[in-house]
C-alpha cells in the first residue's frame, strides 16, 4: 500500500507514540497526529509536543467536550442504552467522535490515510474502521498492530526505550487506560486474570464504596424531554453537568464495574470501568421516565435497547439502523420531563424522588384508599376477557 500523508489518531500513549516513527520508517509518509479532548484529564500541550517530538510533522488537539457529551453520550443515554446488562460504554461512544474529526482532518489536510493504534483483538479496531468507511469510502486504512512485527505491549516499551519514545505504561504496571467524561477503563496486565480483585490504588474517578462519606449526599437532576439539564436546581452545560455528577458520584464511591463482556470480533474479555457521573443520569433517566412514559411506548423501547447497545458497542453509530432506532428513542423521549432526587451512600445510587408537570402517575387512581375514580368491579370483565384463551386452551387439552 501505497500513502504520502496520514492522520494519525495519537493519544499520547504506549501504541500511538511507537506507531508515528513505525509508519515513517515503514511508509515513507508523512504522519500528522490527531489527539481528540474528551475531557481526559491530561495536560494535552504536551502530547501535542510529544507528537511533534517523535516525528509528526503536525499535530492538532481540538477540544471535542461539549459535542461528545451532547451530540453522543446524551442519545445514548436517552436510548437508556447498556451493553449486556451492565457496560454504560464510556469507550465506545468516544469512538465515532474521535474518527469523524479525524476523517475531516483527512480531508482539510488532503491526506489519503488515516491510522489508529486499536490492536488486532479488539473492538476498538471496528469501530474506528466503520466509521472511517461510513464517512469517506475511499479513504486507506492503517492498523499498525495488525502489520507490524511487535506481538505484546512488552516488545512495544522495550521498542520505545531503543528509541527514546517516552511512554506512561512501565513493565511493573502494564495495565492500559483509556479516559473520557462519560469513564474511565482499565484492561490488560494483571486484569486478565478474572478471578484476581482490582486493587483500589488503581482507580482514580471513585473512591472505594467503604471509604465513602458515612453520610448521604442528596441531589436533584432536572430533565427536559429526555436530556439531563440541571443539577440541584442549577442549569449546566452537558459536559458541565456530567463533570459535576462525576465529581459528587465519585466521591460517594458510586459508579464501578468489574465485568467480563464478549467482545465484537468474538472473544471474552474482561475490563475495569468507573461511570460514575453516567451511572447516576441512568438511574436519574429511568425514574422520570417512571412517571412521564406510556407503559406500551417503555415496553417498546426497552425490547429494542439490547439491539441500540449492540450497535453502538460494535461501531455502526453512523449506520442507517442506529439513525432508525435513535429515531424511534428520541420520539419517546418526549415529554420526558422532570426533576429527580437521589440519595448517594457507599457505592449505592437510591432514587428517592420524582416529580413531573404533565406526570402519568395519579394519586387518584394508584391509592389503596376509598376513591371515586376506579370502579373496581370493572376488573372482573377485564379478567375473565383476558382469561378467555386460558381456558380454551385448557378446555383442548382436557378432551
Amino acid at each position: 500500500m501505497k500513502i504520502k500523508k496520514a492522520v494519525m489518531a495519537y493519544s499520547g500513549g504506549l501504541d500511538t507514540s511507537v506507531a508515528v516513527k513505525w509508519m515513517k520508517d515503514t511508509y515513507g509518509c508523512e504522519v500528522i497526529a490527531y489527539c481528540a479532548d474528551l475531557g481526559q484529564e491530561e495536560d494535552l500541550s504536551v502530547v501535542k509536543k510529544k507528537a511533534i517530538m517523535t516525528g509528526a510533522s503536525r499535530a492538532y488537539v481540538l477540544d471535542l467536550k461539549e459535542e461528545f457529551v451532547k451530540d453522543y453520550v446524551f442519545p445514548m443515554l436517552r436510548a437508556s442504552a447498556v451493553y449486556e446488562g451492565a457496560y454504560l460504554m464510556g469507550t465506545s461512544i468516544a469512538r465515532p467522535l474521535i474518527a469523524k474529526k479525524q476523517i475531516d482532518i483527512a480531508k482539510k489536510e488532503k491526506a489519503d490515510a488515516v491510522a489508529h493504534g486499536a490492536t488486532g483483538k479488539g473492538n476498538d479496531q471496528v469501530r474506528f474502521e466503520l466509521t472511517y468507511y461510513a464517512l469517506k469510502p475511499d479513504i486507506k486504512v492503517v492498523a499498525p498492530w495488525r502489520d507490524w512485527e511487535f506481538d505484546s505491549r512488552e516488545s512495544l516499551i522495550a521498542y520505545a526505550r531503543k528509541n527514546r519514545i517516552p511512554v506512561p505504561v512501565t513493565q511493573k504496571k502494564p495495565y492500559s487506560t483509556d479516559r473520557n467524561l462519560l469513564h474511565i477503563s482499565f484492561e490488560g496486565g494483571i486484569l486478565e486474570d478474572p478471578w484476581l480483585e482490582p486493587p483500589d490504588d488503581m482507580f482514580v474517578m471513585s473512591v472505594s464504596p467503604e471509604k465513602a462519606p458515612s453520610k448521604a449526599t442528596y441531589i436533584e437532576i432536572g430533565y427536559r424531554d429526555g436530556n439531563p439539564v440541571t443539577v440541584n436546581g442549577k442549569k449546566l452545560s452537558p459536559a458541565k453537568l456530567l463533570k459535576q455528577l462525576n465529581t459528587i458520584a465519585g466521591k460517594n464511591g458510586i459508579g464501578r464495574l468489574d465485568f467480563v463482556e464478549n467482545r465484537f470480533v468474538g472473544m471474552k474479555s474482561r475490563g475495569v470501568y468507573e461511570t460514575p457521573g453516567g451511572t447516576v443520569l441512568q438511574i436519574a433517566h429511568r425514574a422520570v421516565e417512571s412517571v412521564t412514559l406510556d407503559r406500551e411506548v417503555v415496553h417498546l423501547r426497552d425490547s429494542l435497547i439490547p439491539k441500540y447497545a449492540e450497535l453502538v458497542y460494535y461501531g455502526f453509530w453512523f449506520s442507517p439502523e442506529r439513525y432508525a432506532l435513535q429515531s424511534l428513542m428520541d420520539e419517546a423521549q418526549k415529554g420526558v420531563t422532570g426533576t429527580v432526587r437521589l440519595k448517594l451512600y457507599k457505592g449505592n445510587c437510591i432514587v428517592v424522588g420524582r416529580k413531573a408537570p404533565k406526570s402519568l402517575y395519579n394519586p387518584e387512581l394508584a391509592t389503596f384508599e376509598a376513591d371515586r375514580v376506579y370502579n373496581q368491579k370493572d376488573a372482573e370483565g377485564f379478567i375473565k376477557l383476558n382469561a378467555l384463551r386460558l381456558k380454551l386452551n385448557k378446555l383442548k387439552s382436557s378432551k
